[in-house]
């Protein structure tokens, strides 16, 4: 039997290239795609059509989901949200389970989501960067035991890393770049990748900032990550 799962990160975040974003914001781990990132996801689609993708998964969380619409809208396909290749839920990241909208909240934005869809593998806060790995292993396996047809998986750097993982035996360093695609075939019972984090799609969007604006807002979003961690656990602290 022969099968295609295509993975692909997510698009620009708007903190990346915003991080005064984070100041104001509601949900300070769950950022919107910037405009650069809306871009890439648009390319995504338009490299995806030509492909037989018969299933859209996606991690819940806005940046994936958003990305996952304009390829949605590219291939004319629903979109399933699984938990399963959810961001890294990391302690030293995060001082509590991030908010996220709900399903039922993020189709009224995006209304190509399946809301019949069930995702089968949970995800738990906290859990170490082996226990996410595993995670994502788990869900790409499954995914491909029950839907034979090809389909994609939209994720985040570790949970893509992690799906390859759990088809590839032996699986080399999987290449995580934003809108980044890495193609898996199954002939019989063996999965090969054909190709690893492959961004020619992406060569008319090419974010043309200069590498040390690049590196003072990556600077910035890291205090402001470093901030709303500090932030975040007071304020739990306090409500105890």
């Amino acid at each position: 039997m022969t099968q295609t799962v295509w993975l692909a990160r997510h698009g620009n975040r708007l903190d990346f290239v915003k991080p005064q974003w984070l100041i104001a914001a509601e949900r300070h781990y769950d950022p919107p795609l910037s405009t650069d990132g809306v871009l890439q996801a648009k390319a995504l689609g338009e490299r995806l059509k030509r492909e037989k993708i018969a299933h859209i998964f996606a991690s819940p969380f806005f940046r994936t989901v958003e990305t996952a619409y304009y390829v949605a809208e590219a291939l004319d396909l629903p979109i399933k949200i699984e938990t399963g290749v959810s961001e890294f839920i990391y302690f030293r990241w995060m001082p509590e389970m991030p908010k996220i909208l709900s399903a039922d909240d993020l189709a009224e934005l995006f209304p190509r989501i399946d809301r019949t869809y069930t995702s089968h593998v949970p995800v738990s806060y906290p859990e170490t960067f082996a226990q996410a790995i595993a995670r994502s292993q788990a869900t790409a396996k499954h995914l491909t035991q029950e839907f034979s047809e090809d389909i994609l998986i939209i994720g985040h750097a570790a949970s893509i890393a992690g799906a390859a993982r759990g088809l590839v035996n032996n699986s080399p360093k999987i290449r995580t770049p934003l809108c980044g695609l890495t193609k898996i075939v199954r002939q019989s019972a063996d999965w090969q990748i054909e190709f690893n984090g492959d961004i020619s799609h992406l060569s008319a969007v090419t974010d043309k900032t200069p590498p040390w604006l690049v590196k003072l807002r990556m600077g910035l979003w890291r205090f402001g990550m470093v901030a709303s961690f500090f932030y975040l656990k007071v304020k739990k602290e306090r409500e105890l």
